[in-house]
């Protein structure tokens, strides 16, 4: 009974201090005639709710008793059309309305690129689409996305790899390492660590 007495008192003053901190708010905090030129404005407007089921304003119930409110002035027939017409041009009506893939998404070449750059030329893209030839890197399994030399790689160069440092580069550094000692002769020690 006392443990159940102590519970309801500590709901009481819990509720009482969270009460006095929602109405603490000064930023929100109106004044008696606030609130009700608020209300007068809302029920000369039809914003009121006046059918608690539905949740329907006065106006909504009856539309003809209130005044008409102001809407934003939205855009001309022609200004529809002339921007579906660009919109169409660039590819930017929506083919497949399930993946909201635009036709340039669908179809890229179709439809130029808005940020297009300055290219080569003709015979810079020859050059490349050669040297690409002979080095095996066009594209021989498209389904795949394999490229000639992937499928026959005897056939085309290998690769060559570039060395990190020259001989005499690693030859100066381990000249150095045993300067400064962080070079050690003890094989049991690999990776060599710096101390």
């Amino acid at each position: 009974m006392k443990n159940a007495r102590i519970s309801i008192l500590a709901l009481a003053l819990t509720s009482l201090a969270a009460g006095q901190a929602m109405a603490a708010d000064p930023a929100a905090a109106k004044t008696r005639e606030q609130v009700r030129a608020e209300y007068l404005e809302a029920q000369r407007n039809g914003n009121l709710i006046v059918n608690g089921e539905l949740g329907l304003t006065a106006r909504q119930l009856n539309p003809g008793l209130y005044p008409v409110e102001a809407t934003a002035a939205g855009k001309t027939r022609s200004e529809v059309q002339a921007e579906l017409r660009n919109a169409v041009a660039s590819g930017d009506v929506v083919a497949v309305a399930e993946s909201g893939q635009t036709l340039s998404d669908i179809d890229p070449q179709r439809y130029a690129s808005g940020n297009a750059v300055a290219g080569k030329s003709r015979a810079e893209v020859l050059a490349e689409l050669e040297e690409a030839r002979r080095n095996g890197e066009v594209l021989a399994n498209p389904e795949l996305g394999l490229t000639a030399r992937q499928i026959t790689p005897d056939l085309y160069p290998s690769e060559v790899t570039a060395q990190g440092k020259t001989r005499e580069q690693v030859r100066a550094e381990v000249a150095q390492a045993r300067r400064d000692g962080t070079l050690t002769f003890n094989h049991n020690q690999y990776p060599v660590s710096v101390n």
